[in-house]
């Protein structure tokens, strides 16, 4: 009979995730796990529902159907299966309000953000405007427009699947991504009082979403960034009619071409402003913490997705007379790529800690610093660290990592956006230097030398990881005063801190493993320290006497 290769088989996500496992037995209180492990082992088998029905069926994409059969514009849009058992799960397992719940105190953003992590690919990125609804929720939490909140929170934040809302984040336009001060949207008061919007927003993801937070100019202000204004805004009438918008088309993506991203014009929106009409952008800065948190758990669970898989198929792959996994190379490769891996784990997670430990006000001033400067360093890191292992991923499956009805293309095209969702590398490096020029870099350092300790079975790492560090501050100290040189550089700067904050944070878990006798967290470090830290490209070489 003709030789078929068995396909890679999905782990459990739960039950098989040992990183996991053992920061649940870590950092969560044992009066709070019975709950949050019902709800993860519920997400894990989701996960392997979906992983099948991808396999088993054609996949599909949104579908806009613009006008009815008699002429009348309907803008209506057909979802995925996934995407229309998206309230039911989110709302069923708490993967949205867990953040929010006052009984959980500093550790619901942390129990949360597992609950993405889970769920995230079975989701087909309707983690994506869950991550925007969060944003929203935070946002008019800080905003304290208190009729606001009484109005969107009950629904951004319900566990009931039939009041759940999604809320949308409209900032871009054709004009500016990153570069909001050039939004052309305008804000118009009408006779009764009402603000209205009118303008052209560009993308518009999960434009199904029952409201949106959009940027707009109020008429009559001036140009430039601080004088927009944040709005809020619903998107469709009781019946389920649009309100005043028109959706153009959805967008033809490379990767999440599940997710409905659309072009829409606003015809007299109604509006509310969340704050001031003025300093809009300010308004949405409580929200980037958290959806940048999201942006780095949604790409490190890609990771994990693409090394169950691949472990798997090493194991059930023969060539040359024995499994894959018993090639040194291959072995290696895995092994590499696990490391890289399980120090993004590391960084990820204590990020999403920290953000729950300073919103409970549970923080230290140190510790809030911290998160402002480790949240664009994980988000950056994670982005591209993620895209790299979903290419690697498909080599290791040869020839079948390039034929898509595997699934496994998939992953590669949708890694993609985890480095342009909420700015690009190069924007999150310089969001960089605007947290070092107010934090200092005090509050990174003391924390990686906390992480360290002082093991004399961790000496290479210390020795490593100050060695970078004390790079990167020479290379601060030094164009302190040269922006150009500074910015050239920043890239490699974000990246050289990131890797030395995700090594710290990995010896501390090598540390505590070692009174378990669990040897994997050091392997993991040995090998995340061979890759190297440093990625400073310190030079004095002119981009333009390339570029020119």
């Amino acid at each position: 009979m003709e030789f078929l290769q068995d396909a890679p088989r999905l782990p459990h996500p739960f039950h098989q995730d040992r990183l996991l496992q053992a920061l649940i037995e870590r950092r969560v209180p044992a009066e709070r796990r019975a709950a949050l492990v019902a709800d993860l082992t519920a997400l894990g088998d989701y996960a392997c529902m979906a992983y099948a029905r991808r396999l088993d069926s054609t996949p599909g994409e949104p579908v806009l159907t613009q006008w009815g059969p008699w002429g009348e514009r309907i803008d209506r849009i057909e979802l995925t299966p996934a995407w229309r058992e998206g309230p039911v799960q989110t709302t069923r397992h708490a993967v949205l309000a867990a953040g929010h719940d006052p009984e959980a105190g500093p550790h619901g953003r942390l129990e949360q953000f597992m609950r993405v992590y889970l769920y995230h690919l079975a989701s087909e990125f309707y983690t994506c405007p869950l991550a925007m609804t969060d944003g929203a929720a935070t946002a008019i939490k800080a905003s304290g427009n208190e009729r606001l909140a009484a109005r969107a929170l009950p629904h951004f934040l319900s566990r009931d699947a039939d009041a759940f809302w999604l809320s949308g984040q409209w900032m871009t336009e054709t004009a500016g991504g990153s570069d909001v001060g050039r939004t052309g949207t305008v804000a118009r008061r009408d006779d009764d009082g009402q603000w209205r919007l009118y303008g052209r927003k560009w993308f518009t993801s999960a434009v199904v979403g029952e409201a949106a937070l959009a940027l707009a100019r109020p008429e009559g202000a001036d140009q430039g960034t601080d004088a927009l204004a944040l709005f809020y805004v619903e998107t469709k009438h009781a019946d389920g009619r649009w309100r005043e918008l028109r959706i153009d088309r959805l967008k033809d993506k490379l990767g999440t071409r599940e997710l409905p991203t659309a072009e829409i014009h606003l015809e007299g929106l109604p509006a509310e402003p969340v704050g001031a009409l003025d300093h809009g952008v300010r308004l949405i800065a409580p929200m980037l913490n958290v959806t940048r948190t999201w942006n780095a758990v949604c790409a490190t669970a890609t990771m994990a997705r693409c090394l169950a898989l691949a472990n798997d198929y090493a194991r059930r792959r023969q060539a040359f007379g024995r499994p894959l996994i018993e090639q040194p190379l291959h072995a290696r490769t895995l092994a590499d790529m696990q490391a890289e891996f399980e120090a993004a784990f590391a960084l990820t997670f204590h990020v999403a800690e920290l953000l729950g430990q300073v919103e409970a006000s549970a923080a230290s001033p140190g510790q809030a610093k911290l998160l402002r400067l480790l949240t664009p360093l994980a988000k950056l890191w994670t982005g591209k660290l993620s895209v790299a292992i979903a290419s690697e991923t498909l080599e290791c499956f040869g020839g079948a990592g390039y034929i898509e009805d595997t699934g496994l293309p998939q992953l590669l095209r949708d890694a993609q956006v985890y480095a342009i969702w909420e700015g690009t590398t190069n924007v999150l490096s310089l969001d960089t230097l605007r947290a070092l020029a107010s934090t200092g870099l005090e509050p990174l350092t003391q924390a990686i030398e906390d992480w360290l300790g002082h093991d004399d079975a961790q000496t290479e790492a210390r020795n490593t990881v100050r060695d970078a560090l004390a790079r990167a501050m020479d290379f601060i100290a030094r164009h302190d005063g040269d922006p150009t040189r500074l910015q050239a550089g920043a890239r490699g700067l974000a990246i050289t801190l990131a890797r030395a904050a995700a090594a710290a944070l990995l010896a501390a878990s090598a540390r505590d493993a070692r009174t378990r006798d669990d040897a994997r967290p050091a392997a993991a470090l040995r090998g995340f320290l061979a890759h190297g830290i440093d990625r400073l490209v310190d030079d004095d070489l002119d981009p333009h006497a390339l570029l020119d």
